[in-house]
């Protein structure tokens, strides 16, 4: 009787986790460049201390992200940028290292400095990037930023920087709970010189809405299924206690 009950606990677990996923992803479905979490379930033995295995029970986390392209929409906005490929763009992390997104929706903060939408500082080829008072910027399709200073010449436009652009094929690379993505046990991703972006534009989440609302009821359902179980394994074990005494 214990097996039912602790599979349908680990299964309820699995479930759980697989919820909280999926509840993320819907709450980034129109997050920019977000990359939804993916999901999985496999086995986990319990060691009996002999040659054997005595059972295997199952847990459920978050195994990855879907890396799968979102939809590009054009917004005319100067400090929008939409990243073609694979390519990433880094930004400044908490501790100062360098992480990474594929968040597009630049905006210039009261000291000048260049961040994207949620506050993250972006990092050019030389450090964070710092924008001077200026009439226009533009952002070509290699990243590189240029300005028309305040008064200048709009036919004589100015180089300030380069988006700083990275490659992260044969690196492994997480996600964190921040949304970011880091190299996972460290380091950073190679400049990719061959990366462009394509100005304003935006590149929207990959969440599937309808995917996504078709797994949580999946996942809701198996968690019934579970609760089932577990009543059952209770009336089993009723019906079984009644028996013995009757016996008496």
């Amino acid at each position: 009787m214990d097996r039912l009950i602790y599979s349908s606990l680990a299964a309820m677990r699995g479930a759980m986790a697989r919820q909280t996923a999926i509840a993320s992803n819907l709450a980034n479905a129109n997050t920019t460049g977000f990359r939804g979490e993916l999901t999985n379930a496999q086995a986990l033995w319990m060691s009996n201390g002999k040659a054997t295995d005595a059972r295997a029970t199952v847990t459920g986390e978050v195994a990855g992200t879907d890396m799968s392209a979102g939809p590009v929409t054009a917004t005319g906005r100067d400090l929008d940028v939409a990243i073609n490929g694979d390519a990433m763009l880094a930004v400044q992390g908490k501790d100062g290292g360098e992480e990474y997104t594929r968040r597009g929706d630049l905006t210039q903060n009261e000291s000048g400095l260049l961040t994207t939408g949620d506050g993250q500082i972006v990092l050019g080829s030389s450090g964070p990037i710092t924008l001077p008072p200026a009439d226009k910027v533009s952002i070509a399709a290699d990243g590189t930023i240029s300005i028309v200073p305040q008064g200048g010449d709009p036919k004589n436009p100015q180089q300030v920087d380069k988006l700083k652009l990275v490659s992260p094929k044969g690196s492994d690379v997480k996600k964190g709970i921040d949304g970011l993505f880091q190299v996972a046990g460290g380091g950073t991703l190679p400049e990719d010189p061959d990366a462009t972006v394509i100005a304003g534009s935006l590149e929207g989440s990959n969440v599937s809405t309808s995917s996504a609302l078709v797994n949580m009821i999946d996942a809701s359902r198996a968690w019934d299924g579970q609760v089932k179980m577990l009543t059952t394994a209770q009336e089993m074990d009723r019906s079984a206690t009644d028996l013995m005494k009757i016996s008496d």
